[in-house]
């Protein structure tokens, strides 16, 4: 089976994903991925990263194709949604990816359209919303319940039971406590600990007031 896929977005993250395709096709040689070419409204990351597929135009022109799928290789919440509601009002099918190194409990639902990066672990009875971005080393764990939308960053760790809403940003190596429920929208910056309830629109990030610098001797 092979299927052919155009990526939105010719930046890092759509860079990223050139790749995990690469490792899918090398791990998953009946499932083969063929990418037909990128679209984007800025054509220098596409030069930048010197894709070998070619550049197909601007998102807002793109003339939906039938014959291909569609892979959001944009990761910025703030275009991501926006993007994607125009594209499948054109008639665009999206698609999601899991990267062959990706952990996933057999009791996990996992939406059709969201990426599991690399080295990703998806604990038991976890439920995965639509288009949602699970980065390189995070940390699902059991019973918990993601929305849509939502950007997880490189090795943070949901604890069980943690219920996240939609179109959150959890930042590199931030954590969860169980139960712990997170609404919509918000930042929460690389390495915090929530360790309470978050409603929505907020930005969680610590001031450290003091600089501790030890010596030896």
């Amino acid at each position: 089976m092979k299927i052919n896929v155009i990526i939105v977005g010719s930046g890092s993250h759509a860079a990223e994903l050139r790749d995990y395709i690469n490792h899918n096709n090398q791990a998953r040689p009946n499932e083969i991925i063929e990418v037909k070419g990128y679209i984007d409204d800025d054509q220098k990351s596409y030069k930048h990263y010197g894709f070998k597929e070619p550049f197909l135009g601007q998102i807002k022109d793109h003339v939906v194709l039938k014959d291909c799928k569609y892979l959001m290789g944009i990761a910025n919440l703030d275009y991501r949604e926006t993007i994607i509601e125009l594209l499948e009002s054109k008639g665009a099918e999206f698609i999601g990816l899991i990267h062959p190194t990706a952990i996933i409990s057999p009791t996990a639902e996992i939406h059709p359209t969201t990426v599991v990066s690399h080295n990703a672990s998806v604990g038991a009875k976890v439920k995965v919303g639509k288009y949602n971005l699970l980065n390189s080393r995070c940390t699902i764990g059991h019973d918990s319940v993601i929305g849509d939308l939502n950007f997880i960053s490189p090795q943070a760790a949901i604890s069980g039971f943690t219920k996240i809403g939609n179109g959150n940003l959890i930042g590199t190596n931030a954590c969860t406590l169980p139960d712990v429920q997170i609404g919509d929208r918000n930042k929460i910056t690389a390495g915090m600990v929530i360790f309470k309830n978050i409603s929505d629109d907020n930005i969680v990030l610590f001031r450290y007031k003091e600089k501790l610098i030890i010596k030896k001797g």
